[in-house]
C-alpha cells in the first residue's frame, strides 16, 4: 500500500509535467483564420519582432519561453516566413528558423533607374536609395561595361523569384545573370547581324515600344528605324523628344500627348531630331516583345510613319516624304479637331 501511495503522486507529477511540456511546445498557439500567413521579420529588432508576431499567436509567454530555450531569440533572422495554422511553439520557432520563403516580384515599363528602384522597394525589404546606389555603383558599372545612362538595359521585364530580404547587390547581380541568360547565342547573333550592340538594341527597342502598343506592328516600326540608321538618317523619334522634355525639366510625371515644332530644337543627347544615331541609353524599359521586334525587324522600304487616327494604336507608313506629308496632314487635322495642342 505504501508503494502504491508513492507511485500515484509520481504519476500525477509526471502527467502534470507532460501536459505542461505539451502545452508549451506542441499545443496550437496560432491566432489567425487563414490556413497560413507570412511573417515579415527584421533581424535584431526585438521591438519589430514582437509587433510582427504578437497578433498571430495566442500566448506570447509560452512562445518566448520556447524560443529562448531553443536559442532563437539570440539569432532572430530577417525574412519572409511561412507560418501554418494550428502549429505549436516548437514548430513556430522551426518555421522562423528555416521557412524563409521566396516571393515573386515583377517590374516593367520603368523610364529610369529611380522609378525601377521605387517599384522594387515596394516588393522587397531593401529601400529605393540602397537599390539606386547598388545599380549605379561605379565599380560594378566599370567591371560590366555599363554606365548610368544605359544600366537600365540589364533589367529584363519579367517575373522573378527572390527572397524578401535579398541584399541590393545580390538583387542587382541576379538581374545581371538574368540579362546574360536572356542574351543567348541566337539573340546575340541577330544583334551582330543588324550591326548593333546589345545595349543599342535595347535603346532602339525602348523607342519602338513607346511608338506602338501594338506588338504585331513593332517589327514594322523597328524596320523603319533600321532603315534610317542604315542610310545615316536621324531617327527623329517623337518619344525621345518627350523623354528629353521630361529630363530637361526633371519632371517625369508630366503627360505630353503632342510634340510641338519648338520641342524638336531642345538641346539634349536624347533628342534624336538633333543627334545622329541612337540616344545614350534606353528611354524606358522595353519589354521582351520590343527587343525581339528589333532583332526580328520587318524588312521593307518605309522611312516614315505617323499615327493612324482611324485605326487606334496603329500607324500610317510611307516610303518618301510626299507620302508622309499626306499622312501627317490626316493626323494633324484629327489632333486639331479634338483640341489636342500639348
Amino acid at each position: 500500500m505504501k508503494f502504491l501511495k508513492v507511485i500515484i503522486p509520481v504519476t500525477i507529477i509526471l502527467s502534470i509535467l507532460f501536459i505542461d511540456y505539451y502545452n508549451k511546445y506542441y499545443k496550437d498557439n496560432t491566432s489567425f483564420k487563414d490556413e497560413s500567413i507570412f511573417l515579415y521579420i527584421v533581424s535584431n529588432d526585438s521591438v519589430s519582432f514582437t509587433d510582427s508576431i504578437s497578433k498571430y499567436i495566442k500566448s506570447e509567454k509560452t512562445f518566448y519561453k520556447v524560443a529562448e530555450t531553443l536559442g532563437y531569440l539570440d539569432n532572430i533572422k530577417t525574412g519572409r516566413f511561412k507560418i501554418n495554422k494550428g502549429i505549436g511553439n516548437k514548430e513556430l520557432v522551426t518555421s522562423l528558423k528555416f521557412n524563409n520563403t521566396p516571393l515573386t516580384i515583377t517590374f516593367n515599363n520603368q523610364e529610369r533607374v529611380e522609378n525601377l528602384a521605387g517599384r522594387i522597394s515596394k516588393q522587397i525589404y531593401a529601400d529605393s536609395t540602397a537599390l539606386i546606389n547598388s545599380f549605379t555603383d561605379k565599380d560594378f558599372l566599370v567591371e560590366n561595361k555599363f554606365n548610368k545612362e544605359n544600366i537600365l538595359s540589364i533589367f529584363i521585364p519579367n517575373s522573378y523569384e527572390v527572397y524578401w530580404d535579398i541584399e541590393p547587390d545580390q538583387f542587382r547581380d541576379k538581374m545581371l545573370l538574368e540579362y546574360e541568360k536572356f542574351w543567348n547565342k541566337s539573340r546575340t547573333e541577330k544583334a551582330k547581324n543588324i550591326g548593333l550592340t546589345k545595349k543599342e538594341v535595347t535603346s532602339l527597342a525602348s523607342i519602338v515600344q513607346k511608338e506602338s502598343i501594338k506588338v504585331d506592328e513593332r517589327p514594322t516600326i523597328a524596320g523603319v528605324y533600321i532603315n534610317r540608321l542604315n542610310t545615316r538618317m536621324r531617327l527623329q523619334a517623337d518619344p525621345t523628344v518627350i523623354y528629353s522634355i521630361k529630363d530637361y525639366y526633371k519632371n517625369f510625371d508630366t503627360i505630353i500627348r503632342r510634340v510641338l515644332y519648338r520641342d524638336l530644337r531642345l538641346n539634349s543627347r536624347y533628342n534624336t531630331y538633333r543627334i545622329n544615331g541612337l540616344p545614350p541609353g534606353p528611354i524606358s524599359m522595353p519589354d521582351i516583345s520590343a527587343i525581339d521586334a528589333v532583332l526580328n525587324y520587318e524588312k521593307h522600304k518605309y522611312i516614315f510613319f505617323v499615327a493612324d487616327p482611324y485605326n487606334r494604336g496603329y500607324h500610317l507608313f510611307a516610303r518618301n516624304l510626299s507620302e508622309h506629308n499626306r499622312n501627317k496632314k490626316v493626323y494633324t487635322r484629327w489632333l486639331n479637331s479634338r483640341g489636342i495642342y500639348r
